[in-house]
């Protein structure tokens, strides 16, 4: 998000440019965003087969949104207010609020939940501490203890206190997300100075990377460079990345870097890149920096904008959308109001999904599968949250999630998984089996049967177990068939069955008694028996025994 003053002419001067002119409304925004709260935010203009409906309203002056583990909504307010929505409603009482410095585009900017949330109730936040006469306002990042509904008295923890800010007030960034490493990122602006993007002995304009508790991982990529708290440096070259987004499953990340007045950028996190800024801005072929994977020109319109915010991959654990948006990303536009989605696998071009959005700020894909969308609001309406569900039914299916397992005899069983894909609304159960392969029940594995059952609501993966014998016989890998029937609520989808192979790990052990040892190395072990024999019979004359002893040497060696 960016207020900068625009180029090219300004307000006193009668010019009012799209950037002025989006100063102006959110500047009456924050002033009326109160006084506004009960008036209703306009519906976006959505493809067709999509429909949204409004979550929460009223809020003042939202930034960032991010669910809990256990499904509940939280979202930040400037003001410094964390606001929960449970159930579908928006709780009168706050998580928790802090003191913020909420001048320009500071305040209460992002919220991220500890991968251990379930057993240790960690809630992270990242807001901008105030002047005091012993500290100069800064960006913060403080990690709370939920108690219910609402942060434990008291339970505040800094984990980081970044870099002294200067009298800008804009371009402070603020997403903070884990990884599937369990580090914490953060984003943070360049506090309108390009040149602290390019340092590394200071914190502004880059991607940070911490440890849960904040202390700095020894395998970050600047460690050995940079000192003291800057060896949290990630990646650099940044303006304002006030989004980033990572997609589950491929780890991948995604920053979305504000730009000054010529691109927005979607850039491919990377350890150790340089993004460029404030020597580039948007594409580029300079070696020392990394290019954006995609970028949109600055102005107003379906295909431009002026400030990146907003971004989510389309990877949840139960597909609301049709098939072909599954792992799209959606990012959306402040000024602008819309939504793109973009094919990382082809990232030339970004389709347009909604439009008329009242200054969106940050995107979510929900555990339900709907895409939601958290606008700011303007001078006639106040921020709320939104979700927008596909109309079309999709069928629900039941499947195998791999054609193929492998188990070893050792492991002493297999592992099988059924997911369920398309609607998540009513019960579903259907019937699973094994059955001779080239492995034979009883001597190689014991058959199984049962049936894999899905509740309302419930996508969780359910799994069974297929007991491999673990026997001391050297013999080839074996196979099992593993098929599903008689679905009820859902169709089979693929794959419908499934292979599983049983590896042998039982190794031949060698003769004693000073016979011949004949061991697994592609015959030539019997090879070399064969011809010691063949020399012994021919030396005592024993042709014929030689010959017969040669071809049975000779079948072994070939049956190997």
């Amino acid at each position: 998000m960016r207020t900068e003053p625009a180029r090219g002419g300004t307000l006193a001067e009668g010019n009012i440019t799209t950037r002025a002119f989006v100063e102006l409304v959110l500047s009456l925004s924050l002033s009326l965003g109160l006084a506004l709260a009960s008036q209703p935010s306009r519906a976006a203009t959505l493809p067709t087969a999509f429909a949204e409906t409004q979550l929460a309203g009223g809020l003042s002056s939202p930034t960032a949104m991010a669910f809990a583990p256990d499904g509940r909504l939280f979202v930040t307010t400037q003001g410094g207010e964390l606001r929960v929505i449970k159930g579908g409603q928006l709780l009168a009482q706050p998580f928790v609020a802090v003191s913020v410095d909420a001048s320009g585009e500071r305040g209460l900017l992002g919220v991220a939940f500890d991968p251990d949330f379930a057993s240790n109730n960690f809630v992270y936040i990242y807001y901008t501490a105030p002047s005091t006469p012993a500290a100069t306002a800064h960006n913060r990042i403080s990690r709370f203890v939920a108690n219910g509904d609402v942060a434990a008295p008291g339970s505040e923890t800094v984990q980081v206190e970044l870099d002294d800010l200067s009298a800008a007030t804009n371009h402070n960034g603020g997403a903070i997300h884990f990884g599937a490493d369990g580090k914490l990122y953060i984003a943070t602006g360049e506090n309108a100075n390009g040149a602290n993007a390019q340092t590394l002995t200071n914190r502004l304009g880059k991607l940070l990377r911490i440890n849960a508790d904040g202390t700095i991982p020894s395998d970050n990529p600047f460690f050995n460079e940079a000192v003291g708290a800057n060896r949290a440096i990630w990646a650099l070259g940044l303006r304002n990345p006030f989004t980033f987004a990572f997609q589950p499953g491929s780890g991948r990340m995604f920053i979305n870097d504000v730009g000054q007045s010529s691109f927005e950028e979607v850039n491919d996190g990377v350890a150790r890149a340089n993004y460029g800024w404030p020597e580039t801005e948007g594409p580029t072929t300079d070696p020392r920096f990394r290019a954006p994977l995609f970028a949109y020109g600055s102005g107003n319109g379906p295909t431009e904008g002026c400030a990146i915010a907003g971004g989510t991959f389309y990877n949840p654990p139960v597909a609301q959308f049709p098939a072909s948006f599954a792992g799209q990303y959606f990012f959306a536009d402040l000024c602008s109001g819309w939504i793109r989605r973009l094919d990382p696998a082809n990232p030339g071009s970004a389709l347009l999904f909604a439009t008329d959005i009242a200054f969106p700020v940050d995107l979510q894909v929900g555990p339900d599968g709907a895409l939601y969308y958290l606008a700011r609001g303007n001078g006639l309406a106040a921020g709320g949250v939104f979700r927008i569900r596909s109309t079309v039914s999709e069928p629900t299916t039941v499947q195998f999630s791999a054609a193929a397992y492998a188990a070893t005899e050792s492991a002493g069983s297999a592992t099988i998984t059924v997911t369920r894909n398309g609607s998540a609304a009513g019960a579903v159960s259907v019937d699973y089996r094994s059955a001779d392969g080239s492995a034979v029940a009883g001597s190689d594995y014991t058959a199984v049967s049962g049936t894999a059952t899905f509740a309302p609501g419930d996508a969780v993966p359910k799994t069974f177990s297929v007991p491999v014998t673990n026997d001391a016989t050297v013999e080839s890998d074996e196979t099992v068939q593993l098929i599903l029937s008689h679905t009820n609520g859902a169709a089979i989808g693929e794959p419908g069955s499934a292979t599983l192979t049983i590896a042998s790990d039982d190794v031949a052990e060698g003769g004693g008694g000073g016979g011949c040892a004949i061991g697994r190395n592609d015959g030539r072990d019997a090879s070399l028996a064969s011809l010691a024999l063949f020399a012994v019979f021919a030396l005592f004359g024993i042709r014929r025994a030689s010959r017969t002893v040669q071809r049975s040497a000779q079948r072994f060696a070939g049956s190997r």
